[in-house]
């Protein structure tokens, strides 16, 4: 009896592996749109800000010079700043939300 006993505790339950899948394996993923639109207008808006703070106090001149080329409110100044962190936030926004729906489409 006390071999029955020894055997039930050192036995284990063996589990279906299929229980585990995820549900991605057979469907799609979808896109949250605005929230991925979101996120990125985020860190585009906070990489602005950490640009014009650079340029402020010259360092990174080179990536802060490219972003008063590429962006037409940037500037290394406060208000400049605020400009192109709504800029960038903008721009991302858009871009990201058109990427994400488009996806979305081609997805279904």
């Amino acid at each position: 009896m006390k071999e029955s006993s020894v055997s039930l505790v050192m036995s284990t339950t063996t589990t279906n592996q299929d229980t585990y899948e995820t549900e991605s394996t057979t469907s799609l993923m979808h896109l949250d749109a605005l929230a991925l639109a979101g996120a990125a207008a985020v860190v585009s808006a906070v990489v602005m800000l950490l640009l014009g703070m650079f340029g402020a106090i010259g360092v990174y001149e080179g990536a802060v010079a490219m972003m008063e080329q590429w962006h037409l409110f940037f500037e290394p100044t406060v208000v400049g700043t605020v400009a192109g962190m709504v800029e960038a936030a903008v721009i991302s926004f858009v871009l990201v939300y058109a990427f994400a729906w488009l996806y979305n489409v081609f997805a279904r």
